[in-house]
């Protein structure tokens, strides 16, 4: 998409790195050069968050492995340890837990983005995937990590999730025996969980870069959903959008450090400030916060649908809900990529959206009373959304008109701010 670089070395030094090794000019071509849409806007500027939680999540996670101890016998009070003992370890461990839950923030941000502006239609497909693949490698990491701490809930917790792949006859058993180290959880469940987190950070910051090369190849998308047909509706990435970017950061940060500093356990539960007791059982299991909507899933299957037992459906529709996201371009039969101009998909869009965030609440109450018949319904209407809605409004939805380019999206949005109509922002005189 950027075409032939436009690099030039300035000093002696540089050239010579530049022939054998050109990683300033692939930097330069990158992040300073690549054009972009001329008319993003704040709601594109997730990407860059997410860059940088991951870099914060990886340097936190490094030195807090230096203090703590993969150990049943004393992983609870390493933890309690490294705040109370290391210098700054109250900082190192209150960011890298409150770093995983703003990290979901922003993941459940950009992904809605896409929803919205239709990032995963062609030709964005594999860039979309890997995305799917990053969020996926992300569960599984934080997962993992929450089991670290070896507080009740973390002991509980991981027992009802490795639980889960029992409901898979014939390969489930000996797939948990396989992720447990054993029978039960205990303390080769613990040194599997600690290795396999230290290691997925890194494989989720492999599947960025291909994420990123991935939207290098293809472009970015832009809010009228209309591809680049010339320079001008192009600005270079370097200030445009890094200045967007940079912005963002600072808000995003002031917010993560109120909480690091003034409520860092607010996100977290207390039972896991209690030893992990395997004969004593909380009254109510539940996940973190970010896995909430789709533990609401796995709760609404309370019967048996055929030969799949409740406990396998649930287990299906929970996994089942993941995995439509990697289906989802071919699911969207609509010609038009961005929601703004299909204004019934937009009603829909937005109940969807609340759907979700109905769902989390809904994984957080005791699977009793009317909360489990309002999860079934809230996850019917997940999977009708890509299933029926989808692909239906897609074929029977008049969309609004789409701009001719880009630039010409721009004028008029400059148009209407000034109080002149569409038309009169795209001439000549307007342009000047």
């Amino acid at each position: 998409m950027s075409g032939p670089s436009s690099y030039v070395p300035n000093n002696g030094v540089m050239r010579w790195l530049d022939a054998r090794l050109p990683l300033p000019r692939l930097l330069y071509d990158s992040f300073v050069a690549f054009p972009v849409p001329r008319n993003l806007s704040y709601a594109y500027t997730f990407g860059g968050i997410l860059a940088l939680f991951l870099a914060i999540q990886i340097l936190t996670g490094v030195v807090l492995a230096m203090h703590y101890a993969a150990n049943s016998g004393i992983a609870f009070q390493s933890v309690e340890s490294i705040v109370r003992d290391v210098n700054w370890g109250w900082l190192l461990r209150y960011m890298h837990a409150n770093g995983a839950s703003f990290f979901f923030i922003a993941v459940y941000l950009h992904i809605f983005r896409g929803l919205y502006y239709g990032s995963y239609k062609a030709p964005r497909e594999i860039m979309w995937i890997l995305g799917v693949v990053i969020f996926l490698l992300m569960m599984a990491t934080a997962f993992m990590g929450y089991v670290l701490p070896w507080g009740q809930m973390s002991f509980w917790g991981a027992t009802v999730i490795t639980g889960f792949f029992t409901a898979f006859p014939g390969i489930g058993g000996p797939i948990q025996t396989l992720l447990l180290g054993g029978f039960a959880v205990d303390n080769a469940t613990l040194n599997r969980f600690f290795s396999l987190h230290y290691l997925l950070p890194f494989m989720i910051a492999g599947v960025v870069i291909l994420h990123i090369w991935a939207l290098h190849v293809v472009g970015q998308t832009n809010p009228t959903g209309v591809e680049i047909k010339s320079s001008k509706d192009t600005v270079p990435f370097t200030p445009h959008a890094t200045i967007k970017d940079g912005f963002a950061m600072v808000v995003f940060l002031v917010f993560f450090a109120y909480f690091v500093f003034y409520m860092p356990n607010y996100m977290g539960h207390p039972d896991n400030y209690i030893p992990a007791n395997p004969l004593q059982t909380p009254a109510h299991i539940v996940p973190e916060w970010y896995f909430l909507p789709f533990y609401a899933m796995l709760r609404a299957i309370t019967f048996n649908i055929g030969p799949i037992d409740s406990k396998l459906g649930g287990v299906l529709v929970m996994f089942g809900s993941i995995i439509i996201l990697f289906f989802l371009p071919w699911l969207d039969t609509s010609r038009v990529r961005s929601t703004a101009y299909r204004p019934i998909y937009k009603i829909f869009f937005w109940v969807f959206a609340a759907n979700a965030v109905v769902l989390g609440w809904l994984g957080s109450r005791p699977a009793e009373g009317i909360y489990p018949l309002l999860s079934l319904v809230g996850t019917i209407y997940y999977f009708a959304h890509f299933l029926i809605v989808l692909p239906v409004l897609g074929l029977v939805e008049t969309p609004k008109k789409l701009p001719n380019s880009i630039t010409e999206a721009v004028l008029a949005k400059r148009g209407a701010t000034r109080g002149l109509p569409a038309g009169a922002a795209a001439s000549p005189e307007t342009k000047g």
